[in-house]
């Protein structure tokens, strides 16, 4: 199968040696994107609802680049930092994914990359 490297130009920029996504075949696999402002690369406000709407947003930038939706995730992968964000965060993440939801796991992680409180990472189908 061939390996294509995804880098929409509308992204945040990766804050390591990783591509934002790789499709492979019918699959598309989305790096976890942080709350970085794409415009600034910076932090967003840290309350859980605004960091997670910008993580949600930067996802959307990948699966628009690959005329995707949010309907095409068929897996997410949810890292708070904090699970008493767990709330906050749902709220912002059922405007997202609606109707028929992706299978998901939420994990409580020690750290996140930039200080971040969430990260989130998804697969999508094509």
């Amino acid at each position: 199968m061939t390996k294509t490297i995804i880098k929409p130009a509308q992204s945040a920029p990766a804050v390591g040696p990783y591509n934002h996504a790789v499709r492979v075949g019918d699959l598309l696999f989305c790096a976890g994107q942080i709350p970085l402002d794409p415009a600034t690369g910076n932090l967003v406000a840290p309350d859980i609802k605004s960091q997670t709407e910008r993580v949600l947003e930067n996802v959307k930038a990948i699966l628009d680049d690959q005329r995707l939706t949010f309907a095409n995730v068929v897996k997410s992968t949810v890292f708070l930092t904090n699970l008493a964000d767990f709330t906050g965060m749902n709220e912002v993440y059922a405007r997202y994914f609606t109707g028929d939801f992706p299978a998901r796991s939420t994990v409580q992680v020690a750290a996140l990359p930039r200080g971040a409180s969430v990260e989130i990472e998804v697969v999508a189908h094509f």
